[in-house]
């Protein structure tokens, strides 16, 4: 069993707005996701009545950074004291990223219509890209190493991965859900709960 894990979805970028494949391309929250940080931060104080007895951990880029401080912030904690872990950052789209499904098909008809039918499983082309099946295991070793309550920032992809795990999710419903980014996650004793 877990510790007492709340997660946290990055706050909107302008690529979000635009339904850009950001992957890991490294992008900045903008004016609506740095609202949404700092709600779902000051809902976080609402939950956790002693903060310094969590561990406070986020993908190393810079959305999820960011929005960690505002987080701590509104906790009344300095912004920067926090750890950051490269197996929370996003599933990397290799030569997708930084593209829209529309300008991917413009540039090559039907490219996009293996990942709708196996979204769980299908790697994009490119360097460095995964699927979600391997972003799923290296979020399982992080999982694997959880050992105190912990607060944690990431992206929608990692999210999928966390359902699939815990509550045993195939793999394909998981990698469909649609994640927010102005609700917290709770995972306490193997159930998962929208905040």
């Amino acid at each position: 069993m877990f510790p007492l894990l709340y997660i946290v979805r990055h706050g909107e970028t302008d690529w979000n707005a635009e339904a850009r494949l950001q992957g890991q391309a490294d992008t900045d929250i903008n004016e609506r996701g740095r609202a949404q940080a700092d709600r779902n931060g000051k809902r976080l104080s609402e939950l956790v009545a002693d903060p310094s007895s969590f561990d406070f951990v986020a993908s190393p880029l810079r959305r999820t950074c960011e929005t960690m401080e505002r987080v701590r912030i509104q906790l009344g904690l300095p912004p920067a004291g926090f750890r950051t872990d490269p197996r929370l950052k996003e599933v990397h789209f290799g030569g997708w990223q930084g593209f829209t499904y529309m300008e991917l098909e413009a540039r090559s008809p039907g490219c996009t219509g293996e990942r709708a039918r196996r979204k769980w499983h299908f790697l994009p082309p490119g360097p460095g890209a995964e699927s979600y099946e391997t972003l799923a295991l290296r979020v399982r070793s992080w999982l694997d190493d959880l050992d105190r309550p912990t607060i944690c920032v990431t992206h929608g992809g990692v999210i999928r991965t966390v359902f699939h795990w815990i509550e045993g999710m195939p793999g394909e419903d998981a990698a469909s859900l649609d994640i927010p980014q102005d609700r917290i996650l709770r995972v306490e004793d193997g159930k998962l709960e929208w905040l």
